[in-house]
């Protein structure tokens, strides 16, 4: 687990009005006649309606609770809020980013450390979420359900061409050479949207930072530079040249295109792959349903079987630490992770189950990544760990337009060296 300082809320910010915070707060009572109400918290506009047949279910199974689900915007904000006017939600959804690990670090949620449910989970989807954050000692959060980063690919091109999965980077850039002679874009590019530039950084980034670099660089402090044991510098000049070598096989007009419209020229088959994840797939089915895509990791290491697939958990569930309804909110929480029922939300959402033993929907982008899910070869994003004040993004996509990778590189172990040097420890009695 990161060793990172941590502030848990600031007041300021606060986006809700006072009486959208006592509505979506922990006022869950139980009144005369026995029934329990549970607040629950949850962000994702897109599963409302799937939590709304699965509270049903719920409670026509368990008639003592009543489930008030409350999906809200801006949930981060809104979470902190909650917590810092002591009315935190019995359960809640969140999207387990860096954010997320600073409120787990804190202290604000409930150890499941000793429950059965966390025995259930995919061990390397729960030490993703520990490499995010949880109070020492505890276990904060469990996983529900996640998406996977790689390369999407056209299965019916590759087919046509004759070409199989690259396992190394050379066969991948000889993939990419095959393609360029058959008159075939090999990838569409689209930074016009400067996300997009991320999904490739943290594919390919993943290797260098493992076996904690990420801990070093924080150990470093306002020390990180060229001379440091690690820097970005040091450390990430092959995970540049390796993504300038991609971005030199896009499209003419690359910079200027966007998200949605790399997305529906891929559903027309106008490049043969993207550097982007699984969430891209329902919008490319909803344009062509016909389409075959498929997705594999980026094939960094020399040793085909050292590839490691980046996921990150879309949907973490999590309760308050002093929900005055332990019980209840830990009887719904056990029916969210029962196989049949988070098999069909991962189906509805188009994600992988965390639940050991949980099938996966039968599209073939899931199943093209379930192997790296079975056997544990799954990281979580880099850039996750990027404090947010750094300006990861726009620097990474400025890279990208300019390739001056020294530039880049330097910048980020500048900006890493400063907010380091803002960072007062707490120690002694101000803990």
């Amino acid at each position: 687990m990161r060793s990172r300082q941590r502030i848990l809320v600031r007041a300021g910010a606060v986006v809700a009005t006072l009486g959208a915070v006592m509505t979506l707060g922990g006022c869950a009572v139980t009144p005369d006649d026995g029934v329990t109400t549970l607040s629950f918290f949850q962000f994702k506009g897109e599963a409302l309606e799937d939590f709304n047949r699965i509270i049903a279910d719920f409670e026509a199974e368990n008639p003592d609770i009543r489930v008030v689900q409350n999906q809200v915007a801006d949930s981060e904000t809104l979470i902190r809020t909650l917590l810092v006017k002591d009315k935190a939600p019995d359960v809640i959804t969140l999207n387990a980013n860096g954010g997320f690990g600073d409120l787990a670090e804190a202290g604000v949620f409930y150890d499941f450390s000793n429950e059965p449910v966390l025995r259930t989970i995919n061990r390397a989807v729960q030490e993703i979420l520990a490499e995010l954050g949880n109070k020492e000692g505890e276990v904060n959060s469990l996983g529900y359900v996640n998406n996977a980063n790689g390369v999407l690919y056209n299965q019916d091109i590759f087919a046509e061409q004759g070409l199989e999965i690259p396992e190394t980077w050379d066969e991948f850039i000889a993939v990419c050479d095959a393609l360029e002679a058959a008159g075939i874009t090999p990838f569409y590019g689209t930074l016009g949207d400067a996300w997009t530039g991320m999904p490739s950084w943290n594919g390919i980034g993943a290797y260098a930072a493992q076996d904690g670099f990420f801990d070093e660089l924080r150990a470093e402090g306002e020390n990180v530079g060229p001379d440091s044991a690690v820097s970005f510098q040091k450390d990430f000049q092959d995970v540049m040249a390796k993504q300038a070598e991609l971005f030199s096989y896009m499209q003419d007009g690359y910079r200027g295109q966007m998200y949605d419209d790399g997305n529906a020229a891929f559903a027309r088959g106008e490049s043969a792959m993207m550097l982007q994840g699984i969430w891209a797939v329902n919008q490319i089915k909803s344009i062509n349903p016909d389409v075959n895509v498929a997705i594999f990791p980026y094939p960094v290491p020399e040793d085909p079987d050292d590839r490691i697939l980046v996921s990150g958990v879309d949907v973490a569930v999590t309760m308050a630490k002093d929900t005055p309804h332990r019980a209840e909110a830990l009887r719904f929480i056990d029916y969210l992770f029962e196989v049949g029922v988070i098999e069909d939300f991962a189906a509805s959402q188009n994600m992988i189950p965390s639940v050991i033993g949980a099938e996966l929907s039968d599209d073939a982008a899931l199943q093209s990544v379930k192997p790296y899910f079975d056997e544990g070869r799954i990281t979580g994003f880099i850039d996750h760990q990027v404090p947010p004040s750094i300006p990861l993004t726009p620097t990474i996509q400025q890279f990208l337009f300019d390739r001056n990778a020294d530039a880049t590189l330097s910048t980020l172990d500048n900006e890493w060296r400063k907010v380091a040097a803002r960072t007062i420890p707490v120690t002694g009695d101000d803990k």
